[in-house]
């Protein structure tokens, strides 16, 4: 048996050793390493597509790991605190939907908030579990959804003691986050599994000047994206797992739904960027808490704008804060996030993580420097200057948690019209609505439409959002199910 050493990182020597060898491709994948492609090689470059390549006994497969790939997964669950750990090569998306699958059938129930991830409910669409929605306080300031409040979700484990799991989404990502120890330890006096979406969390295991991690918290499963403040290449994540799960069961689940060609080049990113964190992560994540302490600083002293923090913190609603996510509220200078977006990669060549009705939220990370947390905040005071108005007209509040009426696959499989959005209040969805990013739907299938939902769409549709989930791509229409 070999020991774990986090200096290794087995799946890029695997592909530093093959490269030497010069073997003659008779397999896939069919570019043969780059010379049936050579606009791919200019685009890429030789040493990225030399790596392009499939399963082969010294590579590992990673729907069956039996060396490399399986000794990189037992380092990254050492490094995250974890019993074990799969390397994800569907995004985070699929380490969602992974976790939901593990441990929901047809008909179980699951408690999470409704402001999840879409990957959550389409994981429900799959499965056919029927959520359990908490109910979630929203800050009248600055209109987001805050944590899951502990009194709030004992109340639904009260009333639905036969749930199969509590999902929780933490951090969010504005940052905000729950009391991940006190709930988990509820869920589980229960009975009850606790998965974390964690796709906005890589990063908190490696210091303690962050909040807590799902795994030190003692969660069943966690997701978490490494694509995102992890450095690895997108589309990458792991799942990470707790003592209690049947590691085997998982990667079967897994496998339903994951390619069986899997990307060495996501694999061997996931593995170098666990090597790093592993390594250098506490000195790296407590410099990007400095920059974005900073930065918040220099923007809240621009004026109109607010960048929040821990300050947010009240013990129930808001546990925690993540002071790496910079989130600001726009609407102070009379503008919506997304037209604050729009003008930072516009005007400025800044290109910000997203903006939504009343935020915008710059994405701190390892790879950040100062000079360029000055550029944005000189940018935002430039548009304070040249752009801001009274935004009087502007709608606040970003959150809405609309009635379920049907289940996501009972609704998603039913029978359904196409009628216009403008007249489907009353009506219940046969589909997601959603602004992308950040990825929470606005309606999801099963739900009722209301003319509040009608209003936000088009607000955020007049102000530039990137809606999307509909099957008619200008989000003009709407699915809706035929009434019973």
């Amino acid at each position: 048996m070999y020991q774990l050493d986090q200096h290794q990182a087995p799946i890029y020597q695997g592909l530093v050793n093959l490269r030497k060898k010069r073997i003659v491709p008779f397999d896939v994948p069919g570019h043969k390493r780059g010379r049936g492609n050579p606009e791919l090689v200019e685009l890429l470059g030789e040493k990225c597509v030399g790596i392009d390549v499939n399963s082969m006994k010294p590579l590992d497969n990673l729907g069956h790991p039996v060396s490399i790939i399986r000794e990189a997964e037992e380092l990254a669950a050492e490094a995250f605190g974890a019993a074990h750990a799969f390397l994800m090569i569907g995004g985070t998306t699929s380490s969602v939907q992974s976790m939901i699958l593990a441990t929901c059938k047809a008909g179980d129930k699951i408690i999470l908030p409704r402001n999840v991830h879409k990957s959550a409910i389409n994981a429900l669409v799959l499965c056919g579990a029927i959520p359990i929605y908490i109910e979630m306080s929203v800050n009248p300031q600055i209109g987001i959804a805050l944590g899951l409040e502990n009194d709030r979700v004992a109340q639904a484990i009260k009333e639905h003691p036969d749930a199969k799991a509590v999902l929780i989404n933490n951090p969010t990502y504005y940052g905000i986050c729950s009391d991940l120890k006190g709930l988990t330890k509820m869920a589980h006096a229960a009975g009850m599994k606790v998965l974390v979406d964690e796709a906005h969390g890589a990063h908190l295991h490696f210091t303690d000047q962050l909040p807590l991690s799902a795994m030190d918290a003692g969660a069943d499963m966690a997701a978490v994206s490494m694509h995102k403040s992890g450095g690895s290449l997108t589309q990458s994540s792991i799942l990470l797992l707790g003592s209690q799960m049947n590691a085997e069961y998982v990667r079967q689940i897994i496998n339903l739904t994951q390619s069986t060609s899997a990307s060495y080049l996501l694999m061997s990113s996931l593995d170098v960027s666990r090597r790093n964190l592993a390594l250098r992560g506490k000195e790296s994540f407590e410099k990007v808490i400095r920059m974005s302490e900073y930065a918040r600083q220099e923007i809240n002293t621009v004026g109109g704008y607010y960048a929040y923090s821990k300050e947010l913190v009240d013990g129930v609603s808001v546990y925690d804060f993540d002071v790496t996510k910079l989130s600001i509220y726009t609407q102070g200078i009379g503008l919506t996030g997304i037209e604050v977006y729009d003008l930072l990669r516009d005007e400025y060549d800044i290109q910000i993580e997203f903006g939504d009705i009343g935020n915008i939220l710059a994405y701190i990370s390892i790879g950040d420097r100062i000079q360029d947390i000055e550029r944005l905040v000189g940018a935002l005071a430039d548009i304070k200057r040249l752009y801001s108005r009274d935004g009087k007209d502007l709608i606040t509040g970003e959150y809405i948690q609309p009635e379920v009426v049907l289940s996501p696959q009972e609704a998603f499989y039913a029978q359904s019209k196409i009628i216009p959005l403008s007249e489907s209040a009353g009506a219940i969805s046969g589909e997601v609505v959603m602004c992308y990013p950040p990825g929470i739907p606005i309606l999801a299938p099963g739900e009722r439409v209301t003319q509040e939902i009608i209003d936000f769409v088009q607000f955020a549709k007049d102000k530039g959002c990137s809606l999307q989930g509909t099957e008619d791509p200008e989000v003009n229409n709407l699915k809706v199910i035929l009434e019973h």
